[in-house]
């Protein structure tokens, strides 16, 4: 299959006069699969009321189908078809999140949406991105879109068009090339299938950022893996690169490691625990500090590519933050990336 490509960079403001977007309509309507920019991370689109074409992306992504997937609409007036009974306390969320990266799960009306999105759930996971490029195109098709993040399951999240391109290159009908994600990580998942509400998978927005708004509506919630996934990134191994991960907290005792030969290994930690590090072992920058949440946030997929893609680097280890409702959403990227391998700095 010959994947093209489709630059909108230069138009971000109005993809409408794109002389592409006839053809991108026509490829979704036609069952087929593209990558669609947002503000979290690319996705991989299809009509998300077409089950052949929903049955493309578990195949382009190797990924299992009991999964569920995301569905990406542009205007709230759309749930009408597909959800029902909405919690008028979710609308309130919606009106102080969306466009954003916030998705949350609703119950699901049966007989619009194709059954493969919702992995056989009573239940569906919805968002409405606010990446330009991205939401002007879900307005162009003015169809729901299933949308799972465009990557080979388990490898890193894509946020740049280089890292859809790398993974989904002969396995999609097209790409669209925009600007890099600005969040990084995906989308906050809540379900809001019953009250108090739950964090399916945590995200930028938070616990608090949420209570701000509807106070003492979370309760707390368990990430561990479950029989039946409500949620994306809940049951399989996902985000990890093919370079052998660690986490790591201990930095000061590196010195103290049995380890010689430091030449070959990485480590991702924030700019003033460099200090820390043996002269010859690789430095990559992940923040600033420990209170630099949002840059570590973007910067984290395009580490784990970068580094499969240095030959130089064998083994690599990542600094695992303090647990707080700030960096919540990374380490759990983070635990799933290193594959709950944790070490101290002198066990190394």
């Amino acid at each position: 299959m010959e994947t093209k490509i489709w630059d909108m960079r230069a138009c971000h403001n109005d993809v409408t006069q794109h002389p592409d977007i006839k053809e991108i309509k026509n490829v979704v309507e036609q069952g087929g699969l593209i990558g669609l920019p947002t503000e979290t991370v690319y996705g991989l689109a299809a009509n998300a009321k077409d089950e052949q074409a929903v049955s493309k992306i578990y195949k382009a992504k190797g990924r299992p189908s009991d999964n569920p997937l995301i569905v990406h609409i542009h205007d709230m007036k759309q749930l009408h078809d597909f959800t029902y009974n909405i919690d008028p306390r979710v609308i309130e969320l919606m009106t102080a999140f969306w466009p954003g990266p916030i998705s949350f799960i609703l119950p699901l009306k049966e007989g619009y949406l194709c059954s493969k999105v919702t992995g056989g759930l009573e239940s569906v996971a919805v968002r409405m991105p606010s990446h330009s490029v991205g939401r002007q195109i879900l307005q162009a098709i003015n169809e729901p879109l299933a949308a799972p993040s465009a990557n080979l399951s388990g490898r890193p999240s894509p946020t740049t068009f280089e890292h859809v391109y790398h993974d989904l290159n002969g396995r999609i009908d097209g790409i669209i090339q925009a600007n890099q994600s600005a969040e990084g990580l995906e989308s906050t998942v809540l379900d809001c299938t019953s009250f108090p509400f739950k964090i399916a998978r945590p995200g930028s927005i938070t616990a608090s950022m949420i209570e701000q708004v509807i106070p003492n509506s979370v309760v707390e919630s368990n990430y561990n893996d479950a029989a039946q996934p409500i949620a994306p990134g809940m049951k399989y191994k996902h985000y990890s690169p093919e370079t052998s991960l660690k986490m790591i907290t201990d930095l000061a005792s590196i010195a103290q490691s049995s380890m010689t030969n430091f030449s070959a290994v990485a480590f991702i930690v924030p700019k003033d625990k460099q200090r820390f590090l043996p002269k010859e072992a690789k430095f990559i920058e992940l923040c600033n500090n420990d209170q630099d949440i949002r840059t570590a946030n973007h910067r984290l997929y395009s580490i784990l590519h970068d580094i499969d893609k240095n030959d130089d680097i064998k083994e690599a280890y990542i600094y695992r933050f303090e647990l707080n409702d700030q960096t919540e959403a990374i380490i759990n990227r983070i635990t799933k990336a290193a594959a709950n391998q944790s070490v101290e700095g002198r066990e190394i």
